[in-house]
């Protein structure tokens, strides 16, 4: 199966690392489950409060520079939270990295606050 991203998905990539677009826009041919991109570039102080409401733990989000996004699966076009979705977008998130030659972290790899729909460049890689 094969699936696009929404226009609410390419307009939330604007401000997004080109390479970390790429990957998304290659992910989604590759992807066994339909996602949306829920969040890329944010600002300092929307960042701010989502420390505030604890949806996040730090005022450095990659985010902030835009090299990271949020992916959400879709399930019947509605949003999806079940765990077991996730790894399979990751999977294709991975995919494409790997074929483009881009360094991607996976926040459902972190070891604590697990974060599923988290996707960002590595540091090292794209300071």
């Amino acid at each position: 199966m094969s699936f696009a991203l929404s226009a609410r998905s390419h307009a939330r990539l604007d401000g997004v690392h080109p390479a970390l677009v790429g990957v998304v826009k290659r992910a989604i041919q590759l992807t066994p489950v339909d996602f949306m991109v829920v969040e890329g570039l944010r600002g300092p102080a929307r960042q701010a409060a989502l420390v505030r409401a604890g949806a996040s733990r730090t005022l450095n989000s990659r985010h902030i520079t835009g090299h990271a996004v949020d992916l959400a699966a879709l399930v019947d076009g509605r949003l999806r939270w079940d765990w077991p979705l996730y790894p399979r977008i990751a999977g294709a998130m991975k995919a494409a990295a790997a074929e483009r030659g881009v360094a991607l972290i996976w926040g459902g790899d972190w070891k604590s606050l697990k974060d599923g729909l988290h996707f960002e460049l590595d540091r090292r890689a794209f300071p």
